[in-house]
C-alpha cells in the first residue's frame, strides 16, 4: 500500500455523504499519495461540489488533489478510462448492493470493474475504521502454480501492510477440499490428514509475517462460504482477496469468489491482480 502514489475516488451524485472518500483520506494520509475526485455523470454538472471538496481537502492538508467528471459508455468503462489516463494504483468505491433480480439479468457494474479494472480496487462497505481491527487475508494454498504463488505473497503483504498501518491484527484464511476417498493420494482421503497438508504449506509466510497459529483459519468449503463465515466471525473490517487472470482468456478475467462474496461481506473488501493480470487487463482497455 506504500507503493501508492495516486487514488482514484469514484465519488456517486446520487449520495453527498462519502465513504469513498473517508477512505482516501486515511490511505492518502498515511501514505502520501495523490487523490483525484471522479464524478461519473452525463446528466448534471457537478463542478462547484468537486472544486469544493477539492478546497477542503486542501485546507485539510492533503497537498495533491484533481478532480474531473466525465462519461463514456458505462460507469465502469468511464472508471476504468480515468483511471488508465491518470496512471492511478488504486481505485477506491462505495459499494451498493444491486437489485436481486436486476442482478440476475444483468452483470452488476461493480462485478464488471472488479474483472476488468488493471489495478486494485478497494470496495467501501462500511464506515467503521480500520484501526484498531482485523484485516483478513484470504488466500488458496492449494494452488501450487507461479501465478498464485505471487498473488498469495501480494495479498499477505499488502494485507500486513495495511494491518501495520491501521495498528489492526493480521488474520489468514485458507479453503481446502473435502476428503475424497477415491483419490490417489491417501492425503486427501481424511479431512484431518488434507488440513494438516494445508497448514504446512502456510508455513513459510506464516513465520514471513508472524501470523500464529490462532490467526490461520484453514477449514473444509468453498471459498465463497467460508471468506464471509470468517470475515463474520472475526468482525474483519476489510478483506483481501485476489484474482489471477490469464492472457487469451478475456471472458474469465476473475474466479467468481470475489464478485460471490462481494454483496455477502459486510467488511471493506480489497480486491487485488497479478501484474501478468494487470498488464493484460491494461492492453485490453486501451483497445
Amino acid at each position: 500500500m506504500q507503493a501508492v502514489r495516486s487514488i482514484l475516488v469514484v465519488l456517486d451524485p446520487t449520495h453527498a455523504h462519502s465513504r469513498a472518500l473517508t477512505r482516501a483520506k486515511l490511505i492518502a494520509g498515511a501514505t502520501g499519495a495523490r487523490l483525484h475526485l471522479l464524478m461519473c455523470d452525463k446528466k448534471q454538472d457537478h463542478t462547484a461540489l468537486l472544486s469544493l471538496l477539492s478546497s477542503q481537502l486542501h485546507d485539510d492538508g492533503y497537498n495533491s488533489v484533481t478532480y474531473e467528471q466525465t462519461w463514456h459508455d458505462t460507469l465502469h468503462e468511464s472508471i476504468i478510462d480515468v483511471q488508465q489516463a491518470e496512471g492511478c494504483e488504486l481505485v477506491i468505491k462505495e459499494h451498493r448492493p444491486d437489485n436481486p433480480l436486476k442482478k440476475a439479468l444483468l452483470t452488476p457494474t461493480d462485478w464488471k470493474l472488479l474483472r476488468l479494472c488493471p489495478c486494485a480496487v478497494l470496495m467501501v462497505k462500511h464506515e467503521r475504521p480500520w484501526t484498531n481491527g482485523v484485516i483478513l487475508a484470504a488466500v488458496d494454498v492449494g494452488n501450487h502454480d507461479e501465478h498464485h504463488r505471487l498473488l498469495h505473497k501480494r495479498i499477505v503483504d499488502h494485507s500486513y501492510e495495511i494491518a501495520t498501518l491501521a495498528k489492526g491484527q493480521l488474520h489468514v484464511v485458507s479453503a481446502h477440499p473435502s476428503p475424497m476417498l477415491s483419490a490417489a493420494d491417501p492425503i486427501y482421503q481424511l479431512k484431518e490428514t488434507i488440513e494438516a497438508r494445508y497448514r504446512e504449506e502456510c508455513k513459510a509466510f506464516q513465520a514471513e509475517f508472524d501470523v500464529s497459529d490462532e490467526r490461520l483459519h484453514v477449514a473444509e468449503g468453498p471459498a465463497d462460504v467460508l471468506i464471509p463465515h470468517y470475515a463474520k466471525e472475526l468482525d474483519a473490517v476489510l478483506t483481501v482477496i485476489g484474482t489471477v487472470a490469464r492472457k487469451g482468456i478475456p471472458g474469465a478475467l476473475i474466479g467468481n469468489t470475489a464478485e460471490v462474496v462481494l454483496d455477502s461481506l459486510e467488511s471493506d473488501v480489497l480486491v487485488l491482480k497479478t501484474e501478468e493480470a494487470a498488464d493484460h487487463l491494461a492492453e485490453l482497455a486501451k483497445g
